[in-house]
């Protein structure tokens, strides 16, 4: 645990870092071996998904009267100032050129280098940037690491909805999972869009993942991530799956951006109560442009949700009460147990997207971190 006077700096990183961080069930597609049908799984959902949607389309939508919504006395004091935090200063903007991304990039890391150096050094692990395949990595290593860990990996994909956080700034999440898991972690660094759009930074993070491979078992690696990092890791697992390639151990997707679109019901139910996200339209919007650039946003590999999932490791799934990717979680969740796959959901109690992020020592972050270890560390061999 921290001391005290790390706690303010470690906040005002992990704001920064929440703010950075992105950004109902499926029915089960009937087998193409029963009525001769070659129609992919992916195919069958989303055509499901289009007929539900112009089936809801078509009732009545429900109205609300103007409400006053409470901070919970359910959440801790510490968490209870965060649920409490005004909407992000910045979170309507939507920027629509190379260059107001570069300013909106540059204004959100800026001294960010300087605090994350100093959040790893109090947590107590080591950071080491390194380059693997041709992809610049973070390598994030607890001082101490048990005998019965040293050969596990987390690798770690960023949030910051495909178009932020570059660099250092990009780890953060992954000190937190070192200091409170004891498992070393590797951050990939991979490229942004704008500049870079799908499917360039999968194919970065997919690069990584066969590097590892050459000298590690499977089974030995875990993935982690949250927001649009919890939607790459999927993807990558989806992607892994395609080409033959032997899957990880285990998966933690925390609140992943698993539809890009604005479909399923917390888009709706959390626009405003999110204090993170706040709402679709905005900055989350433009980056969903500025991600898919033409591509189908709803193929798999960009909103995993639509994927087919048959198959995949244990699989840890995350959400807040308030968050407005709470139904892209539950989605992927229900999603993974109709096919089969050993998958857990923790939803925290009050909490908007990644809140979790929001201070290094309150409960709810040391319940998170702490339950993701565990996991890793009953699946991992």
């Amino acid at each position: 645990m921290l001391s005290g006077t790390m706690l303010s700096s470690c906040c005002t990183l992990s704001r920064l870092a929440a703010v950075l961080l992105l950004a109902g069930s499926l029915a089960t597609p009937a087998l193409a071996a029963d009525t001769g049908d070659t129609t992919r799984p992916e195919q069958a959902v989303q055509a499901t998904q289009t007929a539900q949607t112009t089936q809801a389309q078509a009732l009545p939508a429900l109205q609300l009267p103007a409400r006053t919504i409470p901070v919970p006395d359910t959440v801790s004091p510490g968490m209870q100032a965060c649920v409490a935090r005004p909407y992000p200063a910045a979170w309507l903007e939507k920027p629509l050129s190379l260059k107001e991304y570069a300013a909106m990039l540059a204004k959100a890391t800026e001294g960010s280098d300087a605090r994350i150096l100093s959040l790893a050094e109090h947590a107590g692990v080591r950071i080491e940037r390194k380059t693997l395949a041709g992809v610049p990595v973070i390598a994030v290593t607890p001082n101490k690491v048990a005998d019965a860990k040293k050969d596990m990996l987390l690798v770690h994909v960023h949030g910051g909805g495909y178009v932020f956080y570059p660099g250092l700034i990009g780890a953060g999440e992954a000190i937190y999972m070192a200091h409170y898991s004891g498992i070393p972690c590797l951050s990939i660094d991979y490229r942004l869009a704008p500049q870079h759009p799908y499917p360039a930074g999968l194919d970065d993070c997919m690069a990584v993942y066969k590097e590892l491979l050459q000298a590690r078992k499977p089974a030995q690696i875990g993935f982690f991530g949250t927001s649009s990092g919890g939607s790459m890791i999927l993807a990558m697992a989806l992607r892994a799956k395609a080409e033959n390639l032997p899957l990880p151990g285990a998966l933690v997707p925390a609140t992943p951006w698993a539809d890009i679109s604005k479909v399923g019901d917390s888009y709706f139910t959390s626009e405003g109560l999110d204090n993170a996200l706040v709402r679709y339209e905005g900055w989350i919007s433009g980056a969903a442009q500025a991600y898919a650039q033409g591509h189908d946003v709803k193929d798999p590999l960009i909103s995993p949700v639509y994927g087919d999932f048959t198959g995949f490791p244990p699989s840890l799934l995350i959400a807040g009460t308030r968050d407005l990717f709470l139904s892209n979680t539950v989605r992927v969740h229900t999603r993974m147990l109709q096919q089969g796959v050993d998958a857990r959901l923790i939803v925290h109690e009050g909490l908007s997207h990644a809140q979790y992020l929001d201070s290094f020592t309150a409960p709810e972050t040391v319940f998170h971190f702490t339950q993701m270890g565990k996991f890793f560390a009953e699946h991992l061999r």
